[in-house]
Parts: structure tokens; C-alpha cells; sequence
């Protein structure tokens, strides 16, 4: 008997056994089969929220992009457009710094081809126009003239001595500006220095790479103005002498600069810098108050804003008095959901005061009485803070400065 009772327990155990391993297993493919789930719930929201930062990220940086360009676009013209007016600046008003013309002497040739001189003195007539068009010479602007001779060394020139050069500027019609005279003649050179300098220079001589000969500079003006009256347009140079002998000739005019016209011409490239960098940031200034009256409006607030950043005081104001009367309309409606049960106790009693008197006119006599005494004593700390609510608005509007003042509206029960 014990055996056959010691079978079953060792059965219900066995089963209990196999039940808790089942039971295992079933909590351990449960709990496989949610891992998954549970990733991929929590994965979600998280790609979602990857994706929406992604493509935000992606729009703020292709409107970056894009406001970096026009940005580029605008900087790069503005640029452009101040290095072009300084250049137009600086072409309209810096003159011609140096100009140069040869100078073709012309002499009468209808005396006696005997003499060995010149029938005439030379002359040469120069024009100070370009292009027929365009004057050389700024107006006001100080010139250097000069007049540079090129004379061989022959034993007629050395024995010249000194001879007259003489320059006379004219205007449009022919009339007289200016005329000057200057001296001249060939540099001194003994003959033993002279057979030296051949010697020593032969071979290029021989060659013909070198000549013997001089560069006379005659100073004509050192300060000449033209006039805006009387403009330059041209001269007649006149060499007084009829025995010279000149291989050729140049004139030179060559401008002095005073202030501005001094650094724009010693110093170019910082005056270019400097130039272009001021155009720049002036440009750079009108566009950005022309972008901000464009965008906001203007620089300044209108009057609008500005009355009412100044009205602020009185906007808090309004604000109170309208939480006053919304307050004030709320006790009127609750006095007014009162009045009808007020109104039906008293004509109750008016009712019954009647039936016991038996006059109607003690009824009619009685209720405008008693319920002007049910609306003050209704609710007697309505009544004492109604004053104070209209009258704060009152004092508000005398402060506001001449504004119409809240005033209490009489509600229906006040008609009864």
C-alpha cells in the first residue's frame, strides 16, 4: 500500500515538474518573441525623430546655402560697382600727367643760298589739343614746360654762343595768353676732352651706335595754368637764331599735383585700396537701410509703434477697466438669476398679507418696498465694492488724460 501510494507523488511531482518546465520554456519564448517587439518599438519613434531632424537639418542648410549665395551675389556687385566709380573718379579727375610732342621747326628758304645762315629764325607751331577734341591741360592745374633740343657738336654750334627760345600759348581764336623767352647754348667741352671722348668712343662711333652731340633742356614755364576763361589750345616756339643747327626737338609738359591729385598719383595702390573700400562701405550702407525699409519698414519704428510703445501705461489701464466691467456684468447676471425668487417670496407674503388685510392697496404699497430691501440686502458687499470698481476706472480715465470713463450699467432688476 505505501508503495502504490508513494507512485502517485512521485507522478504529481514528475508532472509538477514537467508543468514548471514548460511553463519556463513558455516564459523564455515569450520573452524571445517580445525582444524583437520591444526593439522595434523603441527603434520607431527614434527613426522617426532621426528623419524629421535629418530633413530640417537638410532645409536650414539649403536656405543657408542659399542666403550665403545672394549674400555673394550682392557683396561681389557692390565690388564691382566701387571699383568702377573709382576708376571713373579717378579718369575724370586726375589730368594728363606728362605729354610730349616733337616740335617740327619750319624757316623761310627765299633768300640768297649764298650765306651760310637761315633766312628766317625757326618757328614751330604745337598744338595742345587731343584728338582736336580734348584739351592737355587741366584748368588750374599747374604745368611744367620745357623744351628739349638736340644739337650736334659741330664748330658752327660751338661758336653760336648763346641764342633765345622764345614760346608764346594762345587761345581758340588766335589771341595771346602767354610768352615767354629763355637762354640757352651748348655745354663747354675743351678740345683735348673732345679728342679723348673720340678716341674712347670710336668703335661706337665707327659703327654709328653713338653720335656726337647734346641734350639741351630749355626750362620755358615752371608754373603754367591754363585759364577756364582763356583755355590753352596751343603755342608757337621760336628759336632766334638763324645760324643753329638742330637735329630735332621735343616738348615736354609734365604736371605738378598738389593734395588729393599728389596721393592719387605717389601713392596709387593705397589710394585705390582706400577708394574702392570707401565706395564700398557706402554702397553697403544704402543697401542695408534700403533692405531694412523693404523688410521692416524703416530704420525707426512708425508713429504707430511708437505711440503705442509710449501709450503702454494706458493700455494696462483699458486692461484693468475691462477686468472691472466684466467683473461688475458678472455680478449684475448672478443679481439677476437672484431677483425672480426674491420677486416670488415677496409677492407670497404680499399675497397673504392681503388675504389677512383684504386691501390691494397695501399690496401695491408693499412691494416697491420690499424689493428695493431684497436688492440691498442681497448682497451688501456687492454694493460696497461696485463703488470702488467704478470709480478705479474713473480715476484711470482723469489720468489717462481725457478718455471716456466706464460707468456702471442699471441691470434689469433695477426696473422692478
Amino acid at each position: 500500500m505505501s508503495e502504490h501510494k508513494e507512485e502517485p507523488r512521485q507522478r504529481q511531482q514528475s508532472a509538477g515538474s514537467e508543468g514548471e518546465t514548460s511553463a519556463q520554456t513558455g516564459t523564455r519564448d515569450r520573452s524571445v518573441r517580445s525582444g524583437p517587439d520591444t526593439m522595434g518599438a523603441v527603434m520607431g519613434p527614434v527613426l522617426h525623430w532621426m528623419q524629421d531632424v535629418a530633413a530640417v537639418t537638410l532645409l536650414k542648410a539649403r536656405r543657408t546655402l542659399f542666403q550665403a549665395a545672394i549674400l555673394f551675389c550682392v557683396l561681389l556687385l557692390l565690388l564691382w560697382v566701387s571699383i568702377f566709380l573709382y576708376g571713373s573718379f579717378y579718369y575724370s579727375y586726375m589730368p594728363t600727367v606728362s605729354f610730349s610732342t616733337p616740335v617740327h621747326f619750319y624757316y623761310t628758304s627765299d633768300c640768297d643760298a649764298s650765306e651760310s645762315g637761315l633766312c628766317s629764325f625757326p618757328k614751330a607751331n604745337i598744338s595742345f589739343m587731343k584728338n582736336e577734341k580734348d584739351q592737355v591741360m587741366a584748368n588750374g592745374q599747374p604745368y611744367r614746360i620745357s623744351l628739349e633740343l638736340v644739337m650736334p657738336e659741330s664748330p658752327v654750334n660751338e661758336h653760336l654762343g648763346m641764342f633765345m627760345v622764345k614760346m608764346s600759348s594762345y587761345t581758340k581764336g588766335g589771341k595771346p595768353v602767354a610768352s615767354v623767352g629763355r637762354s640757352t647754348m651748348l655745354h663747354y667741352r675743351s678740345s683735348l676732352l673732345q679728342t679723348m671722348a673720340t678716341l674712347l668712343f670710336s668703335p661706337f662711333l665707327l659703327t654709328g651706335m653713338t653720335e656726337q652731340k647734346q641734350l639741351i633742356e630749355v626750362e620755358l614755364f615752371s608754373d603754367y595754368k591754363t585759364n577756364a576763361y582763356l583755355p590753352t589750345v596751343g603755342a608757337v616756339i621760336e628759336v632766334q637764331s638763324k645760324r643753329v643747327q638742330i637735329y630735332s626737338a621735343q616738348l615736354r609738359i609734365h604736371a605738378y599735383f598738389t593734395g588729393i591729385r599728389y596721393v592719387l598719383y605717389n601713392f596709387p595702390l593705397t589710394s585705390a585700396v582706400v577708394g574702392v573700400a570707401t565706395n564700398f562701405a557706402f554702397l553697403s550702407v544704402i543697401v542695408l537701410f534700403s533692405y531694412l525699409q523693404f523688410i521692416w519698414g524703416g530704420l525707426w519704428p512708425p508713429d504707430q509703434v511708437r505711440v503705442r510703445v509710449m501709450m503702454g501705461d494706458s493700455t494696462r489701464i483699458r486692461q484693468r477697466r475691462e477686468e472691472a466691467k466684466k467683473r461688475m456684468e458678472k455680478e449684475n447676471s448672478q443679481k439677476e438669476l437672484n431677483a425672480p425668487q426674491s420677486i416670488g417670496s415677496v409677492t407670497a407674503v404680499s399675497e397673504s398679507e392681503s388675504e389677512r388685510n383684504g386691501s390691494a392697496a397695501e399690496l401695491s404699497s408693499k412691494e416697491p418696498s420690499v424689493v428695493p430691501d431684497i436688492s440691498e440686502g442681497g448682497d451688501p458687499d456687492s454694493k460696497e465694492e461696485e463703488p470702488h470698481d467704478s470709480e478705479m476706472p474713473e480715476e484711470q480715465d482723469n489720468q489717462d488724460g481725457g478718455e471716456t470713463a466706464l460707468r456702471q450699467r442699471p441691470g434689469r432688476w433695477m426696473s422692478l
